[in-house]
């Protein structure tokens, strides 16, 4: 069956014919399309779109340009396992075959709702690799599969090398990755939307909404600060093509939290 998938953030349903809303974009952190709900299909996208499949500082990503949100998933070959860090709504042979051709994906790991988008079905076409998402935002998944492993609490060790943090702010269970020897030397965090690496690629932000606008909590902000306090990265891996800091990103990070909080007391 070819699922719907809404057009303006990406995510599959597991309904046929498509519900009328999409709570994901109804919610206040999105937003639906200015011509109103719209929806496509994996089939669809397959027709009209390709797969953007290139390097970004070094991994494997995958994106579709003009589509929904314009995040990448990266391939993150760790002592965890080859890990694809977040997804993207369309799925197709050649991607398969590219990240196949590196050695394949034992797990999908996802930071938050926003980026759910075709999870499944990738698994699906990777063998049934599992996927792991924060038990906190269970109520975001719309197609609901037995390759989904919630996991709680703050922090959950995959390896020696690869730890994930529940951030929060952005959603209750907004995750960052930290691998702490790779890609390159130094270690990256991978944080999704936690916190956003910015345009001039020298700072973070911090927003509840980005494309709305709707500041983070200050509380979150500092209790951000709390749980990545400690964690040693040379680089952050953004959101999306490019956007990355590389080199003494740690510093940057630090930078940003005391320039937020500065901002919101003046």
């Amino acid at each position: 069956m070819d699922l719907p998938i809404c057009d303006t953030c990406g995510t599959q349903f597991d309904a046929s014919p498509p519900p009328a809303r999409c709570p994901v974009c109804e919610d206040e952190r999105q937003y639906v399309g200015w011509q109103g709900q719209r929806w496509t299909s994996l089939a669809r996208l397959q027709a009209t779109h390709v797969l953007r499949i290139e390097e970004d500082a070094g991994l494997l990503g995958l994106g579709v340009p003009g589509f929904a949100i314009p995040q990448r998933a990266l391939r993150l070959p760790t002592d965890a396992g080859n890990l694809l860090w977040e997804c993207v709504s369309l799925v197709t042979d050649a991607g398969v075959a590219a990240l196949r051709a590196r050695g394949g994906v034992d797990a999908i790991v996802i930071s938050h709702p926003h980026f759910y988008s075709a999870m499944v079905e990738w698994s699906e076409a990777l063998g049934g690799v599992p996927i792991l998402l924060h038990a906190a935002d269970r109520q975001w998944v719309q197609r609901a599969s037995p390759r989904i492993e919630f996991w709680d609490g703050d922090v959950r060790r995959l390896s020696e090398e690869v730890t994930l943090v529940r951030c929060g702010g952005h959603f209750d269970g907004s995750t960052a990755l930290h691998w702490s020897s790779g890609p390159r030397a130094g270690g990256a965090l991978f944080p999704g939307d936690a916190l956003q690496v910015a345009m001039d690629r020298r700072h973070v932000s911090f927003l509840y909404s980005y494309p709305n606008n709707i500041p983070m909590r200050t509380s979150d902000v500092r209790a951000i600060r709390e749980r990545l306090r400690g964690v040693a990265f040379e680089d952050v891996y953004g959101f999306t093509w490019g956007r990355n800091i590389l080199g003494a990103a740690r510093a940057a990070v630090d930078a940003s939290f005391e320039r937020a909080l500065r901002m919101v007391a003046a």
